[in-house]
């Protein structure tokens, strides 16, 4: 079962990180100013993580895949690892759309 977890950076900014039944990290959000815009944010990758279309498939400068979960309105709800192939980003986008709608919300 996967889980998001909130925790608050440096800048004092929330952020949450989707984790696989197994820990690995999957999908990491963006840094927001309140909880609330967390929670928000969290909302929306369960929601869109169900849209095949809403996963922006993506190659960095050094040739490595990855992906953004984008929500309706563009922004970027969520950030992939980089990762050592195509069927690998695959793999990590089926774990989200897998783990996302019901896993829990904690705070660490």
């Amino acid at each position: 079962m996967g889980k998001f977890e909130i925790s608050t950076d440096k800048a004092g900014k929330f952020r949450f990180n989707l984790k696989a039944g197994n820990g690995q990290v999957i999908l990491s959000s963006q840094g927001y100013e309140s909880k609330a815009g967390c929670a928000n944010g969290i909302e929306s990758v369960k929601k869109n993580s169900q849209d095949d279309a809403r996963f922006e498939r993506n190659t960095a400068k050094n040739g490595s895949p990855y992906f953004n979960l984008v929500a309706t309105n563009g922004q970027i709800v969520g950030t992939s690892e980089m990762y050592s192939s195509t069927a690998a980003m695959e793999n990590g986008i089926a774990s989200v759309k897998t783990n996302a709608p019901d896993a829990d919300v904690v705070e660490v």
